[in-house]
C-alpha cells in the first residue's frame, strides 16, 4: 500500500502492464488492486492506464511473433511455456478473434497469446479490438471490485479473477458449439 501511493506508482503500473503483454512474468493486477484501494477516486484512471499499456505491449508482442519469433522461442521454452504456446497457436488457427478475446481473461500468460497472434499472422485490427475489449473488461472489473468492495475483497480478488476467466472461457466454448450448428 505504501508503494501504491508513491508519486511514480502510475508510471510503474504502466510499465508493468506494458511489459507483461510480451515478456514480463508479473501481472499488473498485483499493482492495480492496491493502487485502487489506496486512491479509489482514481480507480477508472488506473484501469484505463492498465488497459492501454497492456494493449500497446500486446501490439509489441504481436510484432515480435510476426518478425522475431526465432529469437524468443528459446526463451519461451526455458520458461516452460512451449506446450502452452503450441496450444495457444492452434486456438488462433481455429478461433482467431475469440482466442485473443478469451486470452484477456484467462490465467494463461497473455504474452503467449500476443506472440502467437503475430506468428499466426492474425488480422491486426481484430487482434487489437479483442485485446482492448478483453483486457479492458478484466481491469475495469477488477478496479470496480476494489473501488466497491475495498480491502475486504482484496484477499479474494485473484481467486475471483481466475474464476471469472475460466467461466468466461467455458461460456464462449459452449456458445461456440451451440451456435456452430
Amino acid at each position: 500500500m505504501v508503494w501504491s501511493r508513491h508519486k511514480y506508482a502510475s508510471y510503474w503500473l504502466a510499465l508493468v502492464s506494458f511489459t507483461e503483454s510480451f515478456c514480463f512474468v508479473i501481472p499488473p493486477d498485483i499493482m492495480l488492486a492496491p493502487m485502487t484501494l489506496a486512491k479509489p477516486e482514481k480507480a477508472w484512471f488506473y484501469a484505463g492506464l492498465t488497459t492501454i499499456s497492456s494493449v500497446v505491449g500486446g501490439v509489441l508482442g504481436y510484432f515480435i511473433g510476426m518478425y522475431a519469433f526465432q529469437m524468443v522461442e528459446p526463451w519461451l521454452i526455458s520458461l516452460g511455456y512451449q506446450e502452452a504456446y503450441i496450444t495457444v497457436e492452434s486456438w488462433f488457427s481455429e478461433w482467431g478473434f475469440w482466442a485473443i478475446f478469451v486470452a484477456g481473461f484467462t490465467p494463461i500468460p497473455f504474452k503467449l497469446f500476443t506472440i502467437a497472434a503475430g506468428v499466426a499472422s492474425m488480422a491486426f485490427i481484430p487482434f487489437v479490438l479483442g485485446a482492448t475489449i478483453s483486457r479492458g473488461l478484466r481491469y475495469f472489473i477488477e478496479a470496480g471490485l476494489m473501488w466497491w468492495g475495498g480491502e475486504r475483497l482484496e484477499k479474494h480478488l485473484h481467486t475471483w479473477i481466475d474464476r471469472i476467466g475460466w467461466i468466461t472461457l467455458a461460456i464462449i466454448v459452449i456458445a461456440y458449439f451451440i451456435f456452430r450448428r
